[in-house]
C-alpha cells in the first residue's frame, strides 16, 4: 500500500512590536536615525536639519513629525534641554537592541519630568522588547492618563496586548488611536495584524489597504496584506504585494521570505529559493528562511542541499523543531532510516503535540520492518489530531504488515471517511477489505 507523508511548510506573519528598527531600513529611516544621534548629543539645530530632510524623502514619515515636535517644544522651553536629552539617548539605545540602557535613559528622563509621555512611551516600548508586558502596560497607561490624546501610546498599548493574545483589547485600543489620529496609517496596520491573528482576513486586508492608502510607501503594510491574501490562497495577488514591499525597501528580507513561500505553494520552487536566497543575504541568521529553502530543494528532490539547510537552521536554533523533524524527512528519503528516527525523536522532545512527526517516524519504522513501533507511533498522532487520515492510512499498513487485517480495514475505512479513499478503495480491489 502506499505510504504518506506531509512536509511542514511554516508561514511566517511578521509582526514589528516596534517600527524603528524597521524604519533604520528604508531611506528615510536612515536619517531620521542620524537625527536621533545628534539629538542625543543635544545637537538639536543639526537633529532638526535630519528629521527635516526625512519628511524630505517620505513627507508621512510620523516619527520624524513627533521628534521636530519635541524640538519645537525644547526650543520653546516647553521641554528641558535635559529631559529631551535623555530620551534621545535612550531612542538610540532602543535602536541598537540595548534595551536596559534605553530604559535607564528614560528613567532619567521621568526623573527629571514625572508628567512626559513620550517617556513613558517609550520606556513602555523597551519593557516589551524584555518580554515585560505588564510593565510596558503599565507604562502605556501612565502616558495615556498624562495625555489622553496620545495616539502612539494607545497604539502601542494595543501592540503589548496583542503580544498577550488579547486581540480584542488590542483592537479596542487600535479604534482609539484611528479615533484620535484618523490618518494613523501604523494603526490600521496593527489592527490589520490583530485581525489577522483572529483569522478574519477580510478585515486586516481592508486594514492594511487603508494604512496603504495613507502612506503608499508603507511596506510593513504591503507585506502584511500580503500575508492576508496568501492565508486566503490568493497567491498573485499576495506576491504582487510583497514585490511592492520590496521595490520600497530593498533589504526587506521579511517580504522576500514570504514571496518565496507564496513561489513554493504556486510550485514555482527556482523562484521560491531565489527568494529565500535574497533573504538569507540580507539575514545570515534567519533560520526559517533555510529550513523553507531545505524543503523547497525536498520538493526538489535535492535532499542533500535540503539537509545542508535544516542543518544551518538548527546551529542557528537548536531548538527549532521543525528543522528536526524536515531534516528527518530527508534522511527518511535518503533510506537513512536510523538518522531520521533520531531527528524525529529530537522534533517531539521539542514540540510533542506535532502529529506528522509522530506520523512520519511511524512511516520509518514501518520502513525498517518494525511493525509494532509504527503502530504505537501513527496511533499517537491520531490522539493528537483525530481527523489525520494519513495517520489512518499508515497504521493500516503496518496492521496488514502483522497480518491483522481486519484492524487495517477498520483504520482505513476511517481514512476513508475522512476524506483519503485510496488505500481502501485499492485494499478492495484485492479482496483485502470486503
Amino acid at each position: 500500500m502506499k505510504v504518506l507523508k506531509r512536509i511542514n511548510v511554516i508561514v511566517l506573519m511578521t509582526f514589528f512590536f516596534l517600527a524603528g528598527p524597521c524604519f533604520g531600513q528604508t531611506a528615510a529611516g536612515q536619517i531620521w536615525t542620524k537625527g536621533v544621534e545628534h539629538a542625543a548629543q543635544g545637537k538639536f539645530e543639526e537633529a532638526k536639519w535630519e528629521f527635516e530632510k526625512a519628511l524630505e524623502v517620505d513627507p508621512l514619515f510620523e516619527p520624524a513629525k513627533r521628534f521636530l515636535k519635541l524640538i519645537e517644544d525644547v526650543n520653546q522651553q516647553k521641554i528641558k534641554a535635559k529631559v529631551a536629552i535623555s530620551y534621545f539617548k535612550g531612542v538610540s539605545y532602543y535602536l541598537k537592541g540595548r534595551w536596559v540602557d534605553a530604559i535607564e535613559e528614560y528613567n532619567k528622563a521621568l526623573a527629571i519630568d514625572t508628567k512626559f509621555p513620550m517617556a513613558f512611551n517609550a520606556r513602555a516600548l523597551a519593557y516589551a522588547k524584555k518580554g515585560q508586558l505588564e510593565k510596558a502596560i503599565s507604562d502605556f497607561n501612565k502616558a495615556i492618563e498624562i495625555n489622553p490624546m496620545e495616539a502612539p501610546a494607545y497604539r502601542n498599548r494595543g501592540l503589548a496586548y496583542a503580544k498577550k493574545g488579547q486581540y480584542d483589547k488590542a483592537i479596542s485600543d487600535y479604534n482609539k488611536a484611528i479615533e484620535i489620529n484618523p490618518k494613523h496609517a501604523m494603526a490600521y496596520g496593527n489592527r490589520g495584524n490583530a485581525y489577522a491573528k483572529k483569522g478574519q482576513y477580510d478585515k486586516a486586508i481592508s486594514d492594511y489597504t487603508k494604512a496603504i492608502e495613507i502612506n503608499p510607501r508603507y511596506a510593513v503594510a504591503y507585506n502584511s496584506r500580503g500575508v492576508a491574501y496568501a492565508k486566503k490562497g490568493h497567491y498573485d495577488k499576495a506576491i504582487s504585494d510583497y514585490t511592492k514591499a520590496i521595490e520600497i525597501n530593498p533589504r526587506y528580507a521579511d517580504a522576500y521570505y514570504n514571496r518565496g513561500i507564496a513561489y513554493f505553494n504556486k510550485g514555482q520552487y527556482d523562484k521560491a529559493i531565489s527568494d529565500y536566497n535574497e533573504a538569507i543575504g540580507i539575514n545570515p541568521r534567519y533560520a526559517v528562511a533555510f529550513s523553507n529553502r531545505g524543503v523547497t530543494y525536498f520538493n526538489k528532490g535535492q535532499f542533500d542541499k535540503a539537509i545542508s539547510d535544516y542543518n544551518e537552521a538548527i546551529e542557528i536554533n537548536p531548538g527549532y523543531a521543525d528543522a528536526y523533524y524536515n531534516r528527518g524527512n530527508a534522511y527518511d528519503r535518503k533510506g537513512q532510516y536510523d538518522k531520521a528516527i533520531s531527528d524525529y525523536n529530537k522534533a517531539i522532545e521539542l514540540n510533542p503535540r506535532l502529529a506528522e512527526t509522530y506520523n512520519n517516524r511511524g512511516v520509518t519504522y514501518l520502513n525498517k520492518g518494525q511493525f509494532d513501533k509504527a503502530i504505537s507511533d501513527c496511533t499517537k498522532a491520531i490522539e493528537i489530531n483525530p481527523r489525520y487520515a494519513e495517520a489512518y492510512n499508515n497504521r493500516g499498513i503496518a496492521y496488514e504488515s502483522k497480518g491483522q487485517y481486519n484492524e487495517a480495514c477498520s483504520d482505513w475505512r476511517w481514512a476513508c471517511e475522512l476524506g483519503a479513499c485510496k488505500v481502501y478503495e485499492l485494499a478492495k480491489r484485492k479482496d483485502v477489505c470486503k
